[in-house]
């Protein structure tokens, strides 16, 4: 009898912890919860220290404080941002273009509320990471010569009126969240928004004082290589934890991301290797980002042999895309931000039509019931209409930026000087 009263209070104790854990699941997951927390970290180590270092390794040596700098300050400027009204504005009901002014000041946020399984605080916290990244890569394309205040207005501007509005179209509910759009973590969000920008960048405030007939190598190989390995990691958290939950969906996004980077890497580097005779650290590593930037849209709807082609095409397209801009075109986008992150998030989301749907075998897809051709259509004008969108906006912002700092471009004597010395009044090196 005490056998199996025994056995008795067991099983009621066992069927109260299943109850329990049946409730939280309805409730707050804490599994999902530890994921997501995890990866909002790995997000913002891609920034800081990851996206630093790798574009400070790639300028001279003169400006390596400032590309520094200018992370950092990117960082901190965003959080102000998302934190007044960027969360509201992106993922606000509001309407299909802009969220409304419910959550300002993240009014309504607390310890208890949820966003699905997660706290909401938590996925305000992953979503400013995004909003961080983003301007932040811009900066490539007019590192070594642009004002220290005219970055910091522009990108503040920048993510107000660019960034915000295609995130809420996209993952905030809007027209085209609406039309069916595939972007899993950003292809459109960030690569295209950043891409278009930094080419528009580029474009408005010229090239650098000698460009092209004066070469400006990369002053620290060492320090780039160290940036990419973090990138390469971190961007595990951008990808698989767009998941926004531990299963499946974000194991396989982390196994694609990585495949995808591999093959952009070696597709990269075969190239520079046919062609010049001996394979490059610089290539091998952009040719890492450029697949790590084409898969993202892509990363939680294909399978590892539609990983396996996106980032082999990412490799052969950004890297005919980065001669073509700078050789053919002569535009002096510094650290090829748009041949490779916006070409990179192109290209991965119009192949996202193709290989996420269930037709093609092997290559097919996590399933989705979608036909290719009609897909296609649906990311072609998502493409369109971002790229169009952030060109306008982008190059508005950049002449009022302008005019309102006395010009957005240090002198030809002060740029000769390097931006270390002549805004910050510091130098990356004292040997």
């Amino acid at each position: 009898m005490q056998y199996l009263f025994t056995f008795l209070r067991g099983a009621l104790l066992l069927s109260m912890i299943s109850f329990s854990g049946l409730v939280a699941a309805d409730e707050l997951s804490g599994a999902n919860t530890s994921w997501i927390l995890t990866s909002t970290a790995l997000v913002l180590f891609m920034t800081l220290p990851g996206l630093a270092l790798f574009y400070a390794g790639l300028v001279r040596s003169k400006n390596v404080l400032s590309v520094l700098m200018q992370c950092f300050a990117i960082a901190g400027i965003a959080s102000i941002i998302w934190l007044t009204i960027g969360y509201t504005l992106s993922f606000g009901e509001g309407n299909n273009y802009f969220g409304d002014l419910s959550k300002i000041f993240l009014s309504g946020v607390g310890e208890e509320t949820l966003s699905g399984d997660i706290p909401e605080s938590l996925f305000v916290m992953f979503q400013m990471t995004f909003a961080i990244i983003t301007p932040a890569l811009i900066i490539g394309a007019f590192a070594e010569r642009m004002k220290f205040s005219s970055m910091l207005l522009f990108s503040s501007l920048w993510i107000v009126f660019v960034y915000v509005p295609i995130c809420h179209w996209v993952w905030g509910g809007g027209w085209l969240a609406d039309m069916g759009i595939l972007d899993f973590a950003g292809g459109i969000v960030v690569h295209i928004t950043a891409g278009v920008a930094a080419l528009v960048a580029a474009i408005v405030i010229g090239n650098r004082r000698g460009f092209p007939q004066t070469p400006m190598p990369p002053h620290n190989l060492t320090m780039t290589v160290c940036g990419a390995g973090m990138l390469w990691v971190g961007w595990f958290g951008f990808n698989a934890g767009s998941a926004l939950a531990a299963n499946g969906d974000a194991a396989m996004a982390m196994l694609v991301t990585h495949i995808s980077a591999a093959a952009g890497a070696i597709s990269w580097m075969a190239i520079e290797w046919k062609r010049y005779g001996k394979p490059s650290v610089l290539g091998i590593v952009t040719g890492m980002v450029a697949g790590l930037g084409t898969i993202t849209p892509a990363s939680g709807f294909v399978g590892p042999m539609g990983a396996l082609v996106i980032g082999l095409s990412a490799g052969v397209v950004c890297y005919f895309a980065t001669q073509l801009i700078k050789r053919k075109f002569l535009i002096d986008d510094s650290l090829d931000v748009f041949p490779v992150h916006g070409v990179g998030g192109i290209l991965g989301t119009l192949l996202v039509a193709i290989f996420a749907s269930s037709e093609l075998g092997i290559f097919s897809g996590q399933g989705l019931d979608v036909s290719i051709g009609e897909q296609f259509v649906v990311q072609v004008i998502g493409v369109v209409a971002a790229a169009l969108y952030t060109a306008v906006i982008t190059w508005i912002l950049l002449h009022v930026s302008g005019i309102a700092t006395g010009g957005i471009r240090v002198s030809e004597e002060e740029e000769e000087m390097g931006l270390d010395v002549v805004l910050h009044e510091e130098t990356g090196y004292k040997l």
